[in-house]
């Protein structure tokens, strides 16, 4: 219990503020944003007003008023004629080949993300700050180099095109250039770095006794990793898709030049974009990134609840 406040002390608080009351034989000091009601916590440092206002200001730069004004450029069109541009066939394929391709990708990062974290947490190995400097790589290389670099290996006469195509020493006859599994590839390579880095710190904090507890109570490795470990890492994994299924969607640069963009088969949205503005088609361009744009949050929104789900039964790691 606090003791009584000396003289000197009440004095100086009440010159400063009057929120002194009394509470039995002692008296308590309360702040004065807690004098009364107020949704703003006190703190030391001034200026939420003005940090509230600038957020304010860029978020509607930056993203709200964009967004306002592609959904008021979808509207200007007759709604029989969104439904048409929404419906079409080339539409429809374009969409499903960019989810598709993405969702694909970010469930392959997910696993391989997993165990590249675990290796560059759990062991010591020659070579480990360079490999953990190739996994941020994806971040600073230009998706245009990476497209050419990914299309040049995967190609037909490539390392690893030639190594698995029907002219190879293996006589797999798979084709990966220039295909919707190209698409995949090229999604994987820049989706990667987001998964690794979101499991990376979790693990990093992730205690080893929970694991020697569980084998001491008699649990074997596939069960220390399925009841211990893995539900501790669940919300940062599900942080990690949705992050690398985000980037994968919009993804332009490094797939336009592995896949072989045939409309129907291999094209996907952002270049059916394109295409529209390059035929001045505004309207029609706006209303197939409205659709994206929506596709995009109904997803991400469901793997959110999902991971709101996960922190509340696992807990927030």
């Amino acid at each position: 219990m606090a003791g009584p406040l000396t003289r000197s002390t009440r004095q100086r608080s009440d010159a400063i503020t009057p929120a002194l009351v009394a509470a039995g034989p002692e008296q308590t000091i309360i702040h004065p944003a807690r004098a009364g009601w107020s949704f703003v916590k006190p703190s030391v440092i001034p200026g939420f007003g003005l940090t509230l206002g600038y957020t304010m200001v860029y978020l509607s730069l930056i993203v709200l008023i964009p967004l306002a004004a592609l959904f008021i450029k979808s509207a200007s069109l007759p709604l029989s004629e969104i439904v048409k541009i929404a419906t079409a066939h080339r539409t429809v394929q374009a969409l499903s080949v960019s989810f598709g391709s993405s969702l694909i990708a970010a469930v392959v990062n997910v696993v391989f993300g997993l165990v590249v974290a675990w290796i560059l947490v759990r062991y010591k190995f020659p070579g480990k700050r360079l490999l953990d400097a190739i996994v941020d790589l994806p971040f600073a290389l230009p998706t245009a180099v990476a497209g050419i670099a990914l299309s040049t290996i995967y190609a037909e006469n490539g390392w690893i095109g030639w190594l698995v195509g029907a002219k190879g020493p293996l006589h797999l006859g798979w084709k990966i250039a220039y295909t919707p599994a190209g698409i995949v590839i090229a999604l994987i390579f820049i989706g990667l770095p987001f998964v690794v880095r979101t499991v990376q710190p979790v693990l990093e904090e992730f205690e080893q006794e929970l694991e020697e507890a569980a084998a001491t109570l008699g649990a074997n490795r596939w069960q220390t990793i399925t009841r211990v470990i893995l539900p501790r890492l669940t919300p940062a994994i599900l942080t990690g898709f949705a992050l690398a299924f985000a980037r994968a969607v919009g993804e332009y640069g490094s797939v336009i030049f592995i896949a072989s963009n045939i409309p129907n088969q291999s094209e996907i949205a952002p270049l059916l974009i394109i295409i529209k503005l390059e035929e001045f088609d505004i309207p029609g361009a706006a209303v197939i990134a409205t659709i994206m744009l929506l596709l995009a949050f109904a997803m991400l929104l469901a793997i959110n609840l999902i991971q709101t789900w996960a922190r509340r039964r696992y807990g927030d790691v």
